[in-house]
């Protein structure tokens, strides 16, 4: 195949969104939202692979920590309005279609303008979620919480 030009526009942007001063502060903050977020998670029973993110992406074993595999807790925390995807953790003794391991990141909570003031919330949604995953009265409950909580966010669409 030929240059695929929408790729090479897209690339264009995203490397002059890159060099522009904003850009520094931006990674700062993901990369402090998701140290955050890891400590809120770790507060509430969720073992990080890792023990913790020098990043913006987590991965956290809850089958280890929860005894469910990451499909579910992917499914519940969804039904609340939050994403995430379930995700193999080494070692894993799951299946892959159903794997041990939820992941994370924060580019798009800092980009909506979370700060790292917000994480113990979210952290407390996510575990919430998992612990209702069978409730869709509590599910329905924590959804309308995590809406409100995103009205007051930037708008990106």
């Amino acid at each position: 195949g030929g240059p695929h030009m929408n790729t090479i526009a897209a690339k264009a942007v995203a490397f002059g969104e890159a060099l522009q001063p904003e850009f520094a502060e931006y990674a700062r903050n993901v990369v402090t939202n998701a140290a955050q977020l890891a400590d809120e998670l770790r507060k509430r029973g969720f073992i990080l692979v890792t023990g913790g993110t020098s990043n913006h992406l987590i991965l956290a074993d809850v089958h280890r920590s929860f005894g469910i595999d990451g499909k579910a807790a992917e499914q519940a925390i969804d039904k609340i309005g939050l994403t995430l995807n379930a995700n193999a953790v080494p070692d894993d003794p799951l299946p892959m279609f159903r794997p041990s391991g939820i992941r994370l990141g924060t580019p798009a909570l800092t980009t909506r303008g979370c700060t790292p003031s917000d994480m113990p919330q979210i952290a407390e949604w996510m575990k919430q979620a998992i612990d209702a995953r069978d409730d869709d009265t509590a599910l329905a409950k924590l959804r309308s919480e995590v809406r409100e909580f995103c009205l007051r966010l930037k708008d990106m669409s």
